[in-house]
């Protein structure tokens, strides 16, 4: 078993615009993936709560709300910052190669 890491591309940089994030299903993964002050970060897209999708949530700064019951995240981390989300969410390492936004799996 090689110890090698693998990388998955997601997308191009340029469908992502400030402040917003895009959906996307990769290998059996949906994600969202964020762009906040020029970087980019990448989460599961379900809520930890319920059946909504983050990618379609309320984002300001950091922190995404999800447009099911107004449950938060901190998109950086994944930490709840409002109930009724108790979980935390999966973040993915990203990076940014050849403009295309890949994340270590």
């Amino acid at each position: 078993m090689s110890g090698a890491c693998r990388f998955l591309s997601l997308c191009k940089a340029s469908e992502v615009a400030e402040g917003k994030a895009i959906k996307v299903e990769k290998e059996g993964l949906i994600l969202a993936v964020f762009k906040i002050d020029g970087e980019y970060f990448v989460t599961d897209d379900a809520c930890t709560h319920g059946p909504g999708s983050l990618s379609e949530g309320e984002i300001e700064g950091d922190v995404v709300e999800c447009d099911f019951h107004n449950g938060s995240f901190n998109i950086r981390t994944g930490d709840v910052v409002a109930a009724p989300c108790m979980i935390p969410l999966k973040t993915y390492k990203a990076r940014l190669q050849n403009d295309s936004i890949e994340i270590e799996t």
